[in-house]
């Protein structure tokens, strides 16, 4: 997906409807930006809680770990 965003005097911008929507953003998301070699900017959001996370790293015939376990 490919939209186009214009930049402001004061460096601000808004992230397309389209993209926001793709990744369920709200107000109060916070994400980090990282500018790559080639001059790619990366972003990553950064509102997911460990909970929400919870079984994406999932590999069938891995020992599970509860939450308790990690804050330990």
């Amino acid at each position: 997906m490919t939209i186009e965003a214009t930049l402001t005097s004061k460096g601000q911008t808004t992230i397309p409807k389209e993209i926001r929507d793709s990744l369920r953003m709200k107000a109060g998301d916070r994400m980090t930006f990282t500018l790559m070699p080639d001059a790619t900017v990366v972003l990553r959001l950064k509102n997911k809680s460990l909970t929400e996370l919870a079984g994406t790293l999932y590999k069938k015939g891995r020992k599970t770990v509860s939450l308790d376990q990690l804050s330990r």
